[in-house]
């Protein structure tokens, strides 16, 4: 197993702290999950880690790093709704799949301490599961950012920083650092170890239904969550577990919309656009760093992308509230773009949604 540059194809060994590739490309994991099969779960281990058979991990430091992620319920909202409950998690956000995964990665090579940018759910899991570690930790946010996922950061002895400006140039400043400290980056979005826990979303959602639903929705901002629900449903595709990729729509703010204005063009990257403030901070995200890479999954899956209206964000909110789920804003507004697609295209049944963040960490 290595690491290969998507820019220019060099390997490196997955021991190396390089956050990046010399030439500016990012990493991608050289390694090919075994086929999937049910039979290889374990069914012993009540975490994300049950499904470590398909995981790339190096020795067993993930028993020193699990706080119990995953395993979260598949609940039906109503006739035509399915919700996966991924607030369900230790720091209330479905980070903490990703952050798992690469926490044990960093533990397993000998980090020992880490910087992180986020909007708040990532810094919050990736604090999380440092103090689990014993790794010194790091992160940075942009201005604006809940006050309650910062006392969160926090309360794992992370230390904060808070930037004015936007996620974007909250990401800057960050990286700025990384390349005058050294420090081993953390990112959730350059680290292709993220994606290795994110893709056991899907893992569970095939565990718990022995089925996939025929329409999947998923926020798109950086894409940590879409980037693996795409490499775990390939990986069911190839173990002819499934037939065929479902159809995906991916959600973006109408407020920032970087992948929906590429799609209406074909281009291959993102167009670049400056965020306006919305409540969908979570996918607020101007430049994603793997714009290129998300672009051709979209491409080859013909997969669709609906933008949330910023105006039935709050509508939405309330419409789940009222029947007992109670989610952040950016999580809302996945079920405002879900409600805008059946205007658009009629009665939309069997799908399922991610309730990626809990609405106490939101509530500002």
């Amino acid at each position: 197993m290595k690491y290969i540059c998507l820019k220019c194809g060099l390997k490196e060994e997955v021991t190396t702290k390089k956050a990046k590739c010399d030439c500016g490309g990012l990493w991608k994991l050289d390694w090919k999950a075994p086929k999937f099969d049910l039979s290889l779960v374990d069914r012993d281990t009540w975490s994300i880690f049950r499904y470590r058979a398909f995981m790339p991990l190096i020795g067993e430091s993930w028993r020193q790093i699990s706080l119990g992620e995953g395993m979260t319920p598949v609940i039906q909202f109503n006739e035509d709704v399915l919700l996966k409950m991924d607030y369900f998690m230790p720091t209330l956000s479905f980070k903490d799949r990703g952050a798992a995964a690469l926490i044990a990665h960093c533990k397993s090579i000998g980090v020992d301490s880490v910087v992180q940018d986020s909007s708040g759910n990532a810094g919050n899991s990736v604090a999380a599961y440092c103090a689990k570690a014993g790794i010194d930790c790091e992160i940075f946010v942009p201005e604006g950012t809940s006050l309650k996922k910062i006392d969160m950061i926090k309360s794992h002895h992370a230390k904060v920083n808070v930037v004015p400006g936007t996620r974007d140039h909250c990401a800057n400043i960050c990286r700025s650092k990384i390349d005058e400290c050294g420090n081993y980056y953390a990112s959730h979005v350059y680290n292709p170890f993220f994606y290795e826990g994110t893709k056991t979303y899907i893992y569970e959602v095939y565990e718990q239904l022995h089925r996939i639903p025929s329409n999947i929705f998923i926020p798109l901002g950086n894409g940590t969550l879409f980037i693996g629900v795409i490499k775990a449903l390939e990986e069911l595709i190839e173990s002819n577990l499934i037939t065929k990729m479902p159809n995906i729509i991916a959600v973006q703010s109408e407020y920032c919309d970087p992948f929906a204005k590429a799609v209406v063009t074909g281009k291959m990257n993102p167009v670049e656009v400056i965020p306006k403030l919305t409540m969908a901070e979570g996918i607020a995200i101007g430049m994603p760093m793997r714009g290129e890479e998300i672009l051709e999954y979209i491409y080859k899956y013909d997969i669709e992308i609906i933008t949330a209206p910023e105006n039935r964000i709050i509508e939405a909110r309330k419409a789940l509230s009222t029947k007992g789920i109670y989610c952040e804003h950016t999580t809302a507004a996945t079920y405002a773009a879900y409600l805008k697609y059946c205007d658009l295209n009629g009665k939309t049944s069997d799908s399922l949604l991610p309730m990626c963040g809990a609405g106490l960490k939101s509530d500002h």
